[in-house]
């Protein structure tokens, strides 16, 4: 049987309908997602969709483990601003640097700490986190982890040895954050009481010679205002 000219060119459609078929087929059900040739950064995209297979096998053909993409993070970083754990775990025992941070100032660590991210704040405190590095605010990951509203977090980094009376650029502790910053609710109430009995100075005042008990007499944060007026009369 001879093909037309007709014929012949309506297989061709049909041949690469199916062809983009099969492709899109495998792209949409292959338990790896296929790698975009077009990607910059492999190895962040890895990170950020916690895709541990490709993190191991980019890591194995040489990929960089501390190459930055556009916004000066590392493919750790990226990992943990996407709390992708277990990509973020092949990265540190990998030798990923947990303190190298981004163009604003967030490390592993730091984010870790500031966003509750406990289990990547953990595995970067037992891999060499500085507690002394600061973020852009000039604030230690316990400042901010405060502020949230991030009891574990807090006491985690309490019980590493941060600093609980570090003063950042705007003058304030992480004791005067959980009060100014935080809604007065159970989670800062416990965080206010975590702080004071890992020692903060409940004395210590902002700027403006504002201490904390008078920002949360201020604020109406009646339960905070009577675990610090406690704490003076007790200690």
């Amino acid at each position: 049987m001879r093909l037309t000219v007709e014929m012949a060119s309506n297989l061709g459609r049909f041949c690469n309908k199916l062809a983009t078929s099969i492709t899109l087929a495998l792209v949409f059900f292959s338990p790896i997602t296929l790698a975009n040739p077009m990607d910059q950064y492999p190895l962040h995209t890895a990170a950020k969709q916690n895709n541990v297979t490709e993190v191991e096998r980019l890591l194995s053909a040489s990929s960089p483990i501390e190459a930055r993409d556009q916004t000066g993070a590392t493919p750790l970083v990226a990992a943990t601003k996407a709390n992708a754990i277990n990509a973020a775990r092949v990265l540190i025992n990998a030798g990923a640097d947990v303190n190298a941070k981004d163009n604003i100032q967030d490390s592993a660590y730091l984010y870790a700490g500031a966003r509750g991210h406990l289990e990547i704040l953990k595995m970067t405190l037992a891999n060499g986190a500085d507690l002394k590095s600061t973020n852009r605010f000039g604030g230690t990951a316990l400042i901010p982890a405060a502020e949230r509203g991030h009891v574990e977090t807090v006491q985690t980094l309490i019980d590493a040895g941060v600093a609980v009376d570090h003063v950042n650029r705007l003058g304030w502790t992480a004791l005067i954050e959980a009060v100014i910053l935080g809604d007065g609710g159970k989670r800062h109430q416990e965080i206010v009481a975590i702080l004071l009995e890992a020692g903060a100075n409940p004395n210590f005042a902002d700027r403006d010679g504002v201490t904390p008990l008078q920002h949360a007499q201020k604020l109406g944060f009646k339960e905070i205002e009577d675990i610090l007026l406690t704490y003076k009369t007790t200690k």
